[in-house]
């Protein structure tokens, strides 16, 4: 091979090294948030549970005037997810309700999208959802 067909090969590994590279999934916040999520009643029973949700700066301050959406979903394959829309109360917390339709280990992704159109998500992990 003569020293062009050598670096054109270099040349296309890089490229796809930088793709793959810039494919990877990382921190899926566009603003550093604290997100904390209470359920009522807790531990969750199969139903309807309340939901509060406090979004918040590292500093403390709220983050105000967020569209905050819930995805719950049962950590095996198969089952229907579960969406709520969460609204504002007082800045920075935020309250609906999620449907447990069934017992067993969930996980709840929150998709918040900022006033300004910073986005937010986050997985958080619900487990032992009792029945009744």
């Amino acid at each position: 091979m003569n020293a062009s067909g050598y670096l054109l090969r270099l040349l296309s590994v890089s490229v796809a090294i930088l793709v793959l590279c810039g494919c990877t999934s990382g921190n899926q916040n566009d603003l550093a948030t604290d997100v904390t999520l209470t359920l009522n009643p807790s531990p969750p029973v199969v139903g309807t549970s309340s939901v509060s949700l406090i979004l918040s700066r590292p500093d403390g301050s709220p983050v105000k005037g967020a569209t905050v959406r819930l995805e719950g979903n049962m950590n095996h394959a198969g089952m229907k997810p579960s969406f709520a829309d969460l609204a504002e109360g007082e800045p920075g917390q935020y309250a609906g309700t999620l449907e447990f339709t069934m017992g067993g280990d969930w996980f709840v992704i929150v998709t918040a999208t900022t006033a300004d159109g910073r986005r937010i998500e986050q997985k958080i992990d619900v487990r032992g959802v009792k029945t009744q």
